[in-house]
């Protein structure tokens, strides 16, 4: 496959970046959301759960596959490759982790809280379902965030070598 000269990479590096701006803003939003505000109708929770939901949709998701196929790109048509340095590897585990959790799991709960508070309004609170969705989503979301945090991090440091070789 061809390689990208400096100007493309220059090019890909930029779209990797604005994607990663809006995968760790979006989960970061998400968390405080979930963290940050109350609602004190069923107006205002139904509220909360679709803007929520919006920004997974139009912020998490296009910013997470942006990653993975520009990251794909950079295995693809640059010299980094995708197993010669062992942070890209980490980095790899992460990305793909977190698409296939946010969704099979992260993704599912959060969709399902709109539809019960439209339905049981501020009751939804108390719903079992609700309640749970809620949970999980808040505790393994602020997980996921953290961990996309980290793969910024690594990005940055480069903290280990390449596979293989002593550091």
């Amino acid at each position: 496959m061809a390689a990208l000269g400096i100007r493309g990479q220059k090019w890909l590096k930029c779209l990797h970046l604005v994607c990663v701006a809006l995968w760790v803003g979006g989960a970061v939003a998400l968390v405080l959301m979930q963290q940050g505000l109350s609602a004190s109708s069923g107006g205002e929770l139904y509220g909360l759960n679709r803007a929520m939901r919006f920004v997974d949709d139009c912020i998490v998701v296009p910013g997470a596959m942006g990653c993975l196929l520009t990251g794909l790109c950079y295995g693809l048509l640059t010299p980094w490759g995708f197993f010669k340095q062992r942070w890209i590897v980490v980095k790899w585990i992460i990305t793909v982790g977190g698409v296939v959790f946010g969704t099979f799991w992260l993704g599912p709960w959060l969709n399902s809280l709109g539809p019960i508070s439209a339905r049981l309004g501020l009751e939804a609170l108390g719903d079992p379902a609700y309640v749970r969705a809620k949970s999980l989503n808040s505790l393994w979301g602020a997980v996921q965030t953290s961990t996309v945090v980290l793969a910024v991090f690594l990005s940055v440091l480069k903290p280990w070598g390449r596979k293989g070789r002593r550091d």
